[in-house]
C-alpha cells in the first residue's frame, strides 16, 4: 500500500473512533487493489483471467501461517501465446505482492502450488502475464486472519540447523509415457522466512525479517521456474510445480535468501527418459 494512502486510512480511522463509531467503519469499503495495480504492476491494463489463469485457495483457511495456493494455466493448447510469469498478490498482507514466478520459456509449467501467510480476510489475485504482454487477472477470497505474525513451529536453534537443507521429490507415473510428458515435482527449503512481525516469545522483542527471496530451478541447463519471493512466503518454503521433461538427467534449484547466503543443490532425475 502506498504511505500516502496509509496515513490517510489511518487519520480517517482516527477521526471515527473520536466520533465515537466503531472503529470497523473506517475501512469498510475500502479496496487496495487499484493501488495495488498502480504499485506493482505499473497501472497496466488488466483483463479477465478466467480463461488464462486459475487461483485456488481455501474459502476458510485451518492455519493463516500456511495457507496452501495452487496457480494453474488455463490457456487452450490451440492458443499460440504462452504464460510468461505469474504474480500472487495478497491485498491485505503488509506486503502484498508474495511472489512472482517466472516461466522457463521451454519447461511448459502449467501448474504451481505453495504455501503462504494470510493476514486479513481478503482478495488473493493471480495476474498471469502473456507473451503478447498482457495482463490477466483471477480472484479469490479468503478468510484468515494473523498469519504475518503468528510464531514460527520451530524453535530458533531448530531453524538454524536447518537452514538451506533443500529436498526434491519427484512425482513421475510410469504411464506418463515418453520424456516429453508433463511431470510433477517438489523443492523443499529449510528456512524459518521469517516475516519481522513474529515476537520472540522469550525476549518480547520482534524477530528482524530474514526470508528466500530468491528461487531458480533448472532441469540440466534449461530453466523451469524462477521466484522472487516476499514475507507472505510461509516457513520452510514448499514449491511443487508440473512441467514437460526435456529428458534431463539433472534437476538443480539455487535459493538465496535476504542474507546473502546461497544455497544449492542437485538431483539425479529418476528414469528421465520415461
Amino acid at each position: 500500500m502506498p504511505r500516502h494512502r496509509a496515513r490517510l486510512l489511518c487519520i480517517a480511522s482516527l477521526f471515527v473512533i473520536a466520533l465515537g463509531a466503531p472503529a470497523a467503519l473506517a475501512t469498510e469499503g475500502y479496496d487496495p487493489w487499484p493501488g495495488l495495480v498502480q504499485d506493482i504492476f505499473s497501472n497496466r491494463p488488466m483483463n479477465d483471467g478466467s480463461d488464462v489463469i486459475g487461483i485456488e485457495m481455501p474459502a476458510r483457511a485451518e492455519d493463516a501461517a500456511i495457507v496452501p495456493v495452487t496457480l494453474r494455466t488455463k490457456l487452450s493448447p490451440s492458443d499460440s501465446r504462452r504464460v510468461v510469469a505469474i504474480t500472487l498478490v495478497i491485498d491485505e498482507n503488509p506486503a502484498p505482492m508474495a511472489a512472482k514466478f517466472t516461466l522457463g520459456p521451454d519447461a511448459n509449467v502449467s501448474e504451481i502450488s505453495t504455501r503462504v501467510r494470510v493476514n486479513n480476510y481478503t482478495n488473493v489475485h493471480a495476474v498471469a502475464e502473456l507473451s503478447d504482454g498482457k495482463l490477466y487477472v483471477s480472484k479469490v477470497y479468503v478468510k484468515a486472519s494473523g498469519g504475518c505474525s503468528a510464531p514460527a513451529a520451530k524453535n530458533l536453534e531448530e531453524a538454524k540447523n536447518r537452514l538451506g537443507q533443500m529436498r526434491y521429490r519427484q512425482f513421475a507415473k510410469p504411464e506418463q509415457g515418453p520424456a516429453s510428458s508433463t511431470r510433477e515435482a517438489q523443492i523443499m527449503i529449510g528456512h524459518p522466512n521469517n516475516s519481522g512481525l513474529q515476537m520472540d516469545q522469550v525476549t518480547q522483542l520482534y524477530i528482524p525479517a530474514f526470508f528466500v527471496n530468491e528461487l531458480h530451478i533448472w532441469q540440466d541447463d534449461s530453466p523451469v521456474l524462477a521466484m522472487e519471493g516476499g514475507i507472505s512466503i510461509s516457513e520452510d518454503p514448499n514449491i511443487r510445480f508440473t512441467y514437460v521433461s526435456n529428458g534431463a538427467k539433472h534437476v538443480r534449484a539455487e535459493a538465496k535468501d535476504t542474507d546473502g547466503h546461497v544455497f544449492e543443490h542437485e538431483w539425479k532425475v529418476e528414469n528421465p527418459g520415461t
